[in-house]
This record gives structure tokens, C-alpha cells and sequence, in this order.
């Protein structure tokens, strides 16, 4: 896993982000499936490597895909910045624009849930992970397979916001797995990310 500038423009809420590339990504003529992945409060700053210590990148070592985790340097994820990235990212690397996921904790699991139903078009899957959403516009993911989890004792972000997601979800016909650990606190992702059938699902789903 290497750090990687983004910009240099100290303005941007993004500047650096984190990418880790599988083995054979050289080799391979074929496009590779990418993870976007989104941080918590706790990795925000302008040191990426925070952003090594939780979460996916703690757990990406051997996985067949390309990861990027761009930092947040303050307040909150910019949804303008996030486009930024995004469009950066597919360019620049050898991506199957077909399988891309988004996913993220607290925080990041938060404008997962947003940036997924803001541009629905950008993601095969979203695996939001202690996170809540704007339930009047799960109309927008619909058809977009998502895989949620929350403990449900977390103090930080009230259970409920994975919850009411996944029963709006389900009221509509959603395409939509949840799982939910009796403990954990606010740290169900340790646990989620370490769960290998989430990579196999994950790595089935494609956009038409």
C-alpha cells in the first residue's frame, strides 16, 4: 500500500489518498474490479497514513482488487471533491468501470450511504458500515445491491439509521443484505471486513 498525492491544492478536502494495487496488476491485460473507500471522523487530517490503521486498508492485504482511501482533511466528506476523486481515480488506473463498489464506516459509512444515492450511476455495490442515510431517497439505489452492517449497542451512530435504511429499502424491493452484531460498540467494521464472504458477494455484483 502506498500514500498518493491527489492534489496540491490546499483548498481541495481531498489531497491524499491511499492505494493499494493486488498482485498481477501489471500482468493482467483485463480491468480490475476498485474500492472506494471512505474513512471515519477518527482518520481525518492532512497524514494519510491514519488512514492505514482501520478499516479496509487494515484488512486489503492479498485481495484481488484495486483500493483507493482518500483522506478527508476536515469537517466533513465534500461530495464535489468526491466526484474529483472519483474521476481521477478511474482514469488513472486500469478499472472495470462495471465494478466499482463504495463503501465506508461511521463517517464514511454516512456519505456512503449519500454519495450512493446521489450518483447511483458510479457503483455496482455499496457496503455502508455503521452509518444512516436519507430514507426519502433510497428510490435512487433501488436496483444497486448494498450490504449494510451496524452493532447494535454502537453509541456514536444510533443503530436505527442502518436499520431505517434497510426497511426502506426492503419496502421498495431493494436489492439489500444487513447484518447486525449484538455488540461491537461503534466498531462493527472490524468485524465486517474481516468477514470473507462480503468480498466474494461484493465481487459478483456488476452494473448492466
Amino acid at each position: 500500500m502506498t500514500n498518493q498525492s491527489f492534489t496540491r491544492d490546499e483548498n481541495s478536502n481531498i489531497t491524499d489518498y491511499l492505494l493499494y494495487i493486488p498482485d498481477g496488476y501489471n500482468e493482467r491485460q483485463e480491468k480490475w474490479p476498485l474500492v472506494i473507500f471512505l474513512h471515519g471522523t477518527g482518520e481525518m487530517g492532512t497524514d494519510v497514513n491514519k488512514v492505514k490503521v482501520t478499516g479496509l486498508p487494515k484488512a486489503v492485504k492479498g485481495k484481488p482488487f484495486v483500493m483507493v482511501a482518500p483522506q478527508c482533511r476536515r469537517i466533513w466528506w465534500n461530495a464535489a471533491a468526491l466526484e474529483a476523486f472519483y474521476k481521477f481515480v478511474v482514469a488513472r488506473y486500469h478499472i472495470d468501470p462495471k465494478r466499482i463498489y463504495l463503501t465506508g464506516l461511521s463517517m464514511g459509512g454516512i456519505q456512503s450511504w449519500a454519495w450512493a444515492e446521489a450518483n447511483p450511476e458510479h457503483f455496482a455495490a455499496v457496503i455502508p458500515i455503521a452509518g444512516r442515510g436519507d430514507t426519502k431517497q433510497v428510490d435512487k439505489i433501488k436496483t444497486m445491491p448494498v450490504w449494510a452492517f451496524h452493532a447494535a449497542n454502537d453509541p456514536t451512530v444510533s443503530v436505527a439509521g442502518s436499520r431505517d435504511m434497510v426497511n426502506a429499502l426492503k419496502a421498495i424491493g431493494g436489492n439489500v443484505k444487513y447484518t447486525e452484531y449484538p455488540d461491537g460498540g461503534h466498531d462493527s467494521w472490524t468485524r465486517a471486513y474481516a468477514t470473507e464472504e462480503l468480498y466474494t458477494w461484493m465481487l459478483q455484483q456488476r452494473k448492466p
